[in-house]
Formats: C-alpha cells, structure tokens, sequence
C-alpha cells in the first residue's frame, strides 16, 4: 500500500514539472517562466516568412515588454518553409542552434519554443520575470543566419 502511494505521489509532481516544461522552480529560466494562459496581459502577433526581396523573417524587428507580462505570442508561418520561434537568451539561443545543425528536424517540445509547417499557427505563452535583453531566433540551421532572430527587451 505504501508503495502504490508513493508511485501515485511521485506521478503526481512528475506531472506537474513536466506541465511547467519540466522546470520546477519560476526562477530556472533566466528570462521568466511558462505562463498561466488565464494570466495573458497582452498579445503579439508574430508572422514567420520569406520576404520577396530574399532571406527569411519575422514580422517585428523587435519585441519589447515590461517586467511582469505574461504575454501570448501567436505564431503563424505565412511561408513556404517550416519555420520555428524562440525566446530565450542568446548564449542558450546559440547553444540551441549548434544542436540544430547535427539534429535539424528535431521537434521541440519546450514551452519557449514553437515549430510550424507553412500555414500552421501557435503560441507561446510567456511570463517575463526577468529584465534584461534576449532575443527571438528561428533555429533551424540557416534560417538564423538569413534574417530570423531579432532583440527581446524586458524592462
């Protein structure tokens, strides 16, 4: 009997770090957490694509937001190619992108990222508790370097 309670215990906090992207503490991430949909203060809209006049982009050049925001990023890739958006700080964005290249179809599975086919939208939700400045990048391997990474300032 104890043992089946410890095992049901044990799924229980399992199941709730792998919730919060298997980071237990809000603090793990050094520009903020997963955040609460129900917490959303605003929302951005972020298209992902290849510009007529060459290379790949996103939308914004730049995101800023405030200390405290839990924002909703809507992610469409209005583009021929797959196309992915993450935030993180960009030493771990180019840690990231070295992995890429010796894995390009890997599949994320991260709350600060998302991956889309042509036409498909998704989200981030993100709580910015954190100031500092970091950056937005596609990390699929050449994208980056033809144009898709822009600053992310927390103020």
């Amino acid at each position: 009997m104890k043992t089946l309670a410890l095992t049901a215990a044990l799924l229980v906090t399992a199941s709730a770090a792998m919730a919060d992207g298997g980071h237990a503490h809000a603090d793990d991430w050094e520009i903020g957490r997963p955040g609460n949909p129900a917490d959303v203060t605003r929302t951005i809209e972020v298209d992902m694509f290849e510009p007529e006049s060459g290379g790949m982009a996103f939308s914004m050049s730049q995101i800023d937001v405030t200390t405290g925001e839990t924002i909703r990023f809507v992610v469409t890739n209005k583009g021929y190619l797959d196309h992915e958006m993450v935030i993180d700080t960009m030493d771990g964005n180019a840690e990231h992108a070295q992995v890429m290249m010796m894995k390009p179809d890997m599949v994320h599975h991260d709350p600060n990222a998302v991956r889309l086919a042509p036409g498909e939208t998704g989200e981030i939700v993100w709580t910015f508790s954190q100031t500092g400045n970091f950056e937005f990048a596609c990390l699929i391997p050449g994208h980056m370097e033809s144009g898709m990474h822009g600053p992310l300032n927390v103020n």
